[in-house]
Parts: C-alpha cells; structure tokens; sequence
C-alpha cells in the first residue's frame, strides 16, 4: 500500500469508527483530507527528518498518523482506551511499523525520558494538535532537553505571552497552510 492508498484507508476508518465514537467533529468528516491530513501534514515542512516524534494527545492520529505515514517514526501517547485502540487499528491496518502506541498519560510517558543530560536530546521531537495550552506542555516537559513543533490556533500569542511568564524558551511562528492558526516550534531546556 502507497502512502495514497494509506491515506485513504486512514479516511475510510476515521469515518467508521467515528458513527460509534467521538474521535473528530462531525462537521469535519466531510473534509477530512483539508481539515486533518494536510493540516498536520504541514508539519513535514519544519521537522528535521532524522527524528523520532512523540504525539501528545494523539486522539484521532493528528498529527501522529500522518506523520508516520510520511514516513517518521512515531509514538502517539493517548490516555482515552477507545481511541487508543483506533490508533491501533490503523497501525495495524496500514502496516505502519514505524508507530508505536503509548496507552496512558503524558505524565506517564515521559517518566521513561532522561532529563537535561538525556543522550537522546534532539533526537525526539514533541508534536501536539489541540491538545493543551502551551503552558501546560511546557509544564509536561520542564526538565527536559527536547523541540517541540505544535500546531497552535491564532491565539498562540496569548499562550506565549502566559508561558512566558513562567519559562525562558525561543520560539519560532510559522504560518499555517491551511487556516488561521500557526506552527510554534520551541527549542525548551537547553
């Protein structure tokens, strides 16, 4: 199966598992190819290629999924069983042997992260999509070597001006490609 034919399958089993739960807005499943897929598609333009992902929040696979069938390897942490279990579904549906599936909670995960002096330090990135205020993520993360690209909505400015007041971190804006919003990538713990 190419990437095409992933996507596709991706689309089909994203509406079928959303009539027996919550995994996106309804209104969105009638563009899920614009609203979700080139949305965190857009991603593949900022992250370095030699990195492994771990996806705050997965929920749906967003930006996750995309990105692992882009061709990253990817671990989606995702606290809520039912989806969780659609992640794994489509990995196995798809054969993507590059994503993993971590059931739990972010705090969880990242219990298995060594901190400033971590070996692995910018050989992860963090991605997240609409998963918590900024300040919240860095909260996650305090301690931690890493680079985070998060897809953020047009009131990212706000979320720095509140983390800011709180931690000592540069950042970059890009510009979505697909809405209002913006990519924030931060550079955290160095």
């Amino acid at each position: 199966m190419n990437s095409k034919e992933k996507f596709k399958r991706y689309a089909e089993m994203l509406r079928d598992w959303s009539s027996r739960m919550n995994l996106v807005a309804p209104s969105t499943l009638k563009d899920i190819e614009a609203r979700h897929f080139a949305d965190s598609a857009q991603l593949a333009d900022v992250l370095p290629s030699d990195v492994e992902i771990y996806d705050f929040g997965s929920g749906a696979g967003f930006p996750g999924i995309v990105l692992a069938i882009l061709g990253w390897r990817v671990t989606c942490i995702e606290s809520i069983g039912k989806k969780a279990s659609f992640l794994n579904a489509v990995r196995e549906e798809l054969n993507l042997d590059n994503l993993t599936v971590f059931h739990g909670r972010v705090e969880e995960f990242l219990k298995q992260i060594p901190g400033k002096n971590n070996k692995k330090a910018g050989k992860f990135v963090i991605t997240a999509r609409a998963f918590a205020p900024l300040i919240k993520i860095l909260d996650y993360v305090r301690g931690i070597n890493c680079r985070l690209f998060l897809l953020k909505g047009r009131e990212i400015e706000s979320e720095i001006l509140t983390a800011k007041q709180k931690y000592k971190f540069d950042y970059e804006l890009v510009p979505s490609k697909t809405g209002d919003g913006f990519i924030i990538i931060i550079h955290f713990g160095r």
